[in-house]
């Protein structure tokens, strides 16, 4: 005789087998993937989302750098020559006015010597300039230094490019 077993459980032990389990499988399962994913992103495991683009950033701004200092160097003026012939002449009218005989014409020389060193020198400190010296750090790594005669409007630390035309901030 067959029997067949008619009743049914309905118990709190009962298994179902809806869509729910699954489903919840699924979330769990998203959820672990997207902290570790997290995770990794904030300890700097993971590269960041503009690392695609760095190297054609980098490769597109090759004169882009950081500004390691700012000094202010005098430039020494050059000489045209008037003033070693100015210091000789009245060098050589003092030297004349010392001693007698070959005395007097050693002095003369000496002095107009001695002038024409003195009148050359203080010609070109009359004529010295200050100029701005700027040592910029490129993003290569490599070091360049720039001159300009006006004052720069950058400071230490400050990203710019250099041109042709100087040391600009960087936009």
């Amino acid at each position: 005789m067959n029997t067949v077993d008619t009743m049914k459980s309905t118990g709190p032990l009962e298994r179902h087998t809806g869509i729910l389990y699954p489903v919840m499988l699924i979330a769990a399962i998203a959820l672990i993937v997207l902290s570790v994913v997290g995770i990794a992103a904030m300890m700097g495991w993971m590269p960041n989302a503009l690392s695609g683009s760095e190297p054609a950033a980098r490769a597109s701004c090759v004169n882009c750098g950081v500004v390691e200092s700012i000094r202010v160097v005098e430039v020494q003026g050059e000489a045209s020559g008037l003033g070693a012939v100015t210091g000789g002449v009245v060098g050589g009218v003092l030297g004349n006015q010392v001693g007698r005989g070959g005395g007097r014409a050693a002095a003369t020389v000496i002095g107009a010597g001695a002038g024409a060193y003195a009148g050359n020198e203080i010609e070109k400190s009359t004529k010295k300039s200050v100029k701005y010296q700027i040592s910029v750090r490129m993003s290569d790594g490599s070091s360049r230094t720039s001159y300009q005669r006006t004052q720069p409007a950058l400071s230490v630390g400050q990203k710019v490019r250099v041109t042709e035309q100087g040391v600009i901030a960087a936009s």
